[in-house]
């Protein structure tokens, strides 16, 4: 250099440019710990809010609100579960296994099924319908799919319409009513002794939809839902330290830059004039 006092040397430059990136650096974090305490702040606010006050609800009949895939069902009554998806009931309402039944595809083609269990635990015993409206015509059990306690007793009663009928378990089940008949009143019940799902059809009429399932106890299949406790969720990143990437990210590129200029241009290690 010729003029010292008139030109800021290489090595004024690459200080002052250090300088600014150690700048940058320290505000990128100071924004990413700002924002990981407010997100923390609203997350934490809205859980307690929305899930801690619909617990808190109820009334002396022991109703009980729910969020999500829940919805509002009644404890130690009569009242429906859901079976998959949003409806009325607890999905796992007197004392069932944690979630909503799993039934499969088994439902498919039944068309008075709505996507719900009708809750009948709390009793010794509970009444299925034998030719009940559905399927295009009395081609259906009543309800389709109830849920009892262990030790239950559930008593089919036919109706006396849409022809013969008969209570038959899909594979080694223990249902099996016999020959298909069409006179009305309770001709056949059964006891369970087990948990599970049980699972059933009208011979003459599986094909048009006539099928059926039974609930029993608290030890049963349950199937997955994307509310509580159903599916697992995918770890989400917090917005703080996506933050702080992009902070340390511009501190890497600055002294790449840095980095890159002294290696082109080399230092100003001599002295100015007049010193």
């Amino acid at each position: 250099m010729t003029d010292g006092s008139a030109d800021v040397s290489r090595r004024t430059f690459l200080r002052t440019a250090a300088g600014a990136t150690a700048v940058s650096a320290a505000t990128g974090a100071a924004a990413a710990q700002e924002n990981g305490t407010s997100t923390g702040t609203a997350t934490g606010t809205a859980t307690g809010t929305s899930t801690g006050t619909p617990t808190g609800t109820g009334t002396p009949s022991g109703t009980e609100t729910g969020t999500g895939s829940g919805g509002n069902g009644t404890s130690g009554g009569s009242g429906n579960e859901t079976s998959g998806g949003s409806g009325n009931g607890t999905s796992g309402g007197g004392g069932g296994g944690g979630g909503p039944p799993d039934y499969g595809n088994w439902f498919s083609n039944v068309d008075n099924f709505s996507d719900s269990t009708t809750d009948a635990t709390g009793k010794s015993s509970a009444t299925v319908s034998v030719g009940a409206e559905g399927n295009g015509g009395n081609l259906a059990f009543g309800p389709p799919a109830i849920h009892v306690d262990n030790g239950a007793t559930v008593k089919f009663e036919w109706t006396g319409k849409g022809g013969g009928h008969n209570v038959v378990s899909q594979g080694e089940g223990p249902l099996d009513s016999g020959s298909a008949t069409s006179s009305a009143g309770v001709n056949y019940e059964y006891t369970f002794k087990e948990d599970g799902i049980y699972k059933y059809y009208c011979s003459p009429h599986q094909g048009q939809g006539m099928k059926g399932a039974i609930v029993v106890g608290s030890d049963y299949p349950t199937a997955s839902t994307g509310g509580e406790g159903g599916s697992e969720s995918s770890p989400q990143v917090p917005s703080s330290a996506k933050t702080l990437g992009v902070a340390t990210s511009f501190v890497m590129v600055a002294t790449l830059g840095l980095a890159y200029f002294f290696v082109r241009y080399g230092g100003d290690y001599e002295a100015p004039d007049g010193e």
